[in-house]
């Protein structure tokens, strides 16, 4: 008798409210945001218990990699991620592509933690730390490593304890004979295309010719840094290190789209300043480059936001021309499949650090994949002068990221309670008329989605 009372007290500890196996998803919607601090797309998965999940599309991507996924998950259990996952990852892709896929696992991980009344860490096999130390990126948008130094040291004195800094072609491009470069190209790389409509069909030509320009890759762009580039470059970290000292981790990013020789003399100049890593000097495709960069330097040589699936990173991993990997969970397929990745580094001897651009729920499904991830390094959090990124969402500590660290609730899925309406509602994308809009017209989109015969 007493073993049945006690079987019945732990029952009574069970979401009753929720039965996993009769858990379906009845509808898929968006808020499409800007500012926090770039734009992304916000998605909520309902389900016919009442349970909503989260999650996000990559920064800087379209809600359609999201929307056009809905009439493949209809009437499915949510709970069922990694059959789903397979389902659906055909579409996504490389960079922004893979925001779709991405953001519909982290709600599908998001729905299962509630359902079965469980943190998502603890269901990736539990935690390696207690905190998830953030790494704070600061733009260096000004032509001074001095005044970037004050900037990261007002960061410092805010409790981060690893820093990330730009260093490349922006912050040489109006020095005369700093970048050798075919006349005329460099002006282009001052200017992204644009967001929003576009009302001319001139207003498209430009933004296309834009687009083309961007989308050429470092080795055919003719860009190269000449010496009084580089001694720029090297003067700029050297006043940055004066400032914040030499005990804290200083990455850099942003490189430019410069020849992968550019990046060598570069990283021999900077090695003296112990960068923690070298980011994106070149595309993340040209493998051979990448093993002939990391020879060349001690600089540990960086990649990976924009890579999708485990497949994506292997050729890498096996070539050693990277020492961090950096994937983002809204491009890398997700929370499982992040988690393989860094399982699949470390196996390679190679670390894993996350990065992240966007609201508090991409921040909190890679802060679970950070718990839960032996070779973890830290964490990117972009937003430290958003004033209303906390207040995106309700449920978590405020502020979320304390003294250069986040840590992760023991509450279910990704331990967030809502989104904030009123606050996203202030922050819409140009041309975007409200949040949550029905999408009944993705319900029955269809196609026979099969890749062999």
């Amino acid at each position: 008798m007493l073993e049945a009372d006690g079987a019945d007290e732990a029952l009574n500890r069970v979401n009753t409210h929720s039965k996993p196996s009769d858990l379906r998803i009845t509808d898929l919607r968006v808020a499409e945001i800007t500012g926090a601090p770039f734009a992304s797309v916000l998605l909520k998965i309902y389900t016919n218990q009442g349970i909503v999940g989260l999650g996000e599309v990559r920064d800087g991507a379209s809600a359609t990699y999201a929307l056009m996924l809905k009439s493949r998950l209809l009437g499915e259990n949510p709970c069922n991620i990694d059959r789903l996952f397979r389902r659906i990852k055909q579409f996504g892709g490389h960079g922004r592509q893979g925001g779709g896929v991405s953001a519909v696992e982290i709600a599908l991980w998001d729905l299962a933690g509630k359902a079965y009344g469980v943190p998502v860490y603890q269901m990736l096999g539990g935690r390696f730390r207690e905190k998830v130390r953030v790494y704070c990126d600061t733009d260096a948008t000004v032509p001074s490593g001095t005044e970037t130094g004050k900037r990261l040291k007002q960061r410092m004195e805010l409790g981060f304890t690893f820093l990330k800094m730009d260093l490349g072609l922006m912050q040489i491009a109006d020095v005369p004979g700093a970048v050798v470069s075919p006349a005329g190209s460099l002006e282009g790389y001052r200017d992204h295309p644009g967001r929003g409509p576009l009302k001319t069909i001139e207003e498209r030509r430009v933004c296309n010719a834009a687009y083309d320009l961007h989308n050429v890759p470092h080795p055919f762009t003719g860009l190269h840094f000449s010496d009084k580039g580089l001694d720029f470059l090297e003067q700029y970290i050297a006043e940055v290190r004066e400032v914040i000292g030499m005990d804290v981790p200083l990455a850099i990013d942003h490189i430019g789209h410069i020849s992968m020789q550019s990046g060598i003399r570069l990283a021999r100049r900077i090695e003296k300043y112990v960068p923690a890593w070298l980011e994106d000097v070149i595309p993340w495709q040209y493998t051979d480059q990448y093993r002939q960069l990391q020879d060349a330097t001690t600089v540990p040589i960086c990649t990976g936001e924009d890579i999708y699936l485990k497949e994506g990173f292997e050729p890498l991993l096996k070539s050693g021309g990277v020492s961090v990997i950096h994937p983002d969970l809204l491009t890398s397929g997700g929370i499982l499949e992040t988690k393989k990745i860094g399982d699949m580094a470390q196996d390679r001897g190679v670390a894993m650090v996350i990065h992240m651009a966007e609201s508090p729920i991409a921040a909190m499904a890679a802060a679970h994949v950070a718990t839960a991830t032996e070779n973890f390094m830290a964490l990117e959090y972009h937003s430290v002068d958003v004033d209303w990124w906390d207040d995106i969402v309700t449920g978590l500590p405020k502020p979320l990221v304390k003294n250069g660290f986040v840590t992760v609730p023991d509450k279910p899925g990704l331990g967030i309670d809502d989104v904030v309406d009123e606050v996203i509602s202030q922050h819409l994308q140009p041309g975007v008329t409200g949040i949550w809009l029905p999408t009944d017209h993705w319900d029955d989109e269809y196609s026979w989605d099969r890749t062999w015969s």
